[in-house]
C-alpha cells in the first residue's frame, strides 16, 4: 500500500471501542506515550483490529493512520 506521509510508528493496539459510527482505538508505541486514533467504524472492521495486534500508525497532519500489514 503507498500512502503519502512520511512519518511512521510502530504500536501495538491497546483498546478498540466501537461505535455505530466511528470507533476509538488506542495504541501503545515505543516511547512511554499512548497515541489514540479516531476512524470511522467501517475502516476499524475492515482492518479487523484487535488488542494485541502489531501495527503502524502513519502520522499526517492531525491524523493517526493505522496501518495493519
Amino acid at each position: 500500500m503507498k500512502y503519502g506521509a512520511r512519518n511512521t510508528i510502530k504500536a501495538k493496539v491497546t483498546a478498540v471501542k466501537n461505535g455505530d459510527i466511528m470507533s476509538l482505538v488506542k495504541f501503545d508505541v515505543t516511547d512511554p506515550i499512548e497515541m489514540s486514533s479516531v476512524l470511522t467504524t467501517e475502516s476499524a472492521e475492515d482492518l479487523n483490529l484487535k488488542v494485541g495486534d502489531e501495527v503502524q500508525l502513519i502520522v499526517k497532519a492531525i491524523h493517526v493512520l493505522p496501518v495493519k500489514d
